[in-house]
């Protein structure tokens, strides 16, 4: 009896960690390399992740990993290409080089009107057979924008009055937006974000082009004296990508929880941006921000200066083998739709 009694406990026992291992092996945990602290820009991907959890009862987990902890911003692609992680957020100008389809939205003055317009172009550009070529080189898929407004400049010194202030003027300024400066006088530098406090403060840079939840995150407005409020340059494309053999590997129920996630997400990043501006006006307010309005005619100059920018960046991308012209007349059209 005793002999059977163990054997049942051990018969029991075995089947009892075979259902353990199978229950184990049909989780999957993802990780999502991001930069900075939480913030306005990331709420979609805290979202997604809430989202996807609650839609597989928890046996699908997106796990966030913020501060460069799995890899720094400018390598987050790389890392994505050999699978490092399976998720990842970057920013088209970091490297425009290995995405130059998607530079296509850092051009200045597009005339992107809001951030659902962004989404909406951000999304018909993913589309597009050229650039889904493009990132499946770095072995990525793009799942959803970080959709942003409009750049302005934070700067420390003496305010720019007119366009031409802006010569001989380091900025820190990426992708179109440096090109669009540049045109002007200044000189860019891709000093990153979590570095930019402090260029700014020690005067290696004397402005910096952020959206507002940027310029609050990464304090820049701690050290500045002034605030282009009707610049509006320009601003960056930052995807959310992730690794297509993850994707492929997962399955059906999950990759549909993942699909069907993305919509409730950029919903909340909405929602969640409009409120900084609640936070934004007042801030600038009580810190005594001097807030520069340009002119019409110094915004109708600065503009005149992009013409030769879209005219290289064509240019340069049919070279490249995209079709340049092709992506830019489809941006126009959703824009302008």
């Amino acid at each position: 009896m005793l002999t059977r009694k163990y054997a049942v406990t051990a018969s029991a026992l075995v089947l009892g960690m075979v259902f353990a291992t199978e229950t184990f092996a049909a989780d999957v945990t993802w990780n999502v390399s991001l930069w900075g602290k939480k913030r306005a820009f990331t709420e979609h991907v805290e979202k997604l992740a809430e989202e996807v959890a609650a839609r597989t009862d928890g046996k699908f987990e997106i796990k966030l990993n913020y501060g460069e902890a799995l890899s720094k911003s400018r390598e987050n692609l790389d890392g994505i290409s050999f699978g490092a992680f399976e998720m990842a957020q970057f920013c088209a100008s970091y490297h425009a080089d290995k995405n130059p389809s998607l530079t296509v939205l850092e051009l200045p003055f597009l005339g992107v009107a809001d951030l659902e317009t962004e989404v909406k172009v951000s999304k018909a550009l993913y589309d597009h057979p050229a650039v889904q070529q493009d990132l499946a080189r770095w072995s990525a898929k793009p799942l959803m924008p970080s959709p942003m407004p409009q750049y302005n400049f934070a700067g420390k010194g003496d305010a720019p009055d007119q366009i031409s202030d802006f010569d001989g003027m380091r900025v820190r300024a990426l992708g179109g937006l440096g090109k669009m400066m540049e045109a002007v006088g200044a000189v860019p530098t891709s000093v990153t974000a979590s570095e930019t406090y402090q260029a700014i403060d020690s005067g290696t840079v004397q402005a910096a082009g952020f959206a507002p939840h940027a310029h609050l995150a990464f304090k820049t407005i701690e050290v500045a004296d002034w605030w282009t409020k009707n610049l509006n340059p320009g601003t960056v494309h930052c995807p959310v990508v992730v690794n297509t053999d993850a994707y492929a590997a997962l399955p059906d129920e999950f990759r549909t929880a993942l699909d069907e996630s993305v919509g409730p997400a950029l919903d909340h990043y909405l929602a969640t941006y409009a409120a900084v501006y609640d936070k934004w006006w007042p801030e600038l307010d009580n810190r005594g921000i001097t807030q520069v309005e340009f002119s019409e005619e110094e915004l109708a100059a600065f503009r005149e200066k992009a013409g030769p920018i879209y005219d290289a960046w064509i240019q340069e991308q049919t070279a490249n083998g995209l079709p340049a012209q092709e992506l830019l007349d489809m941006v126009r059209s959703v824009i302008n739709g």
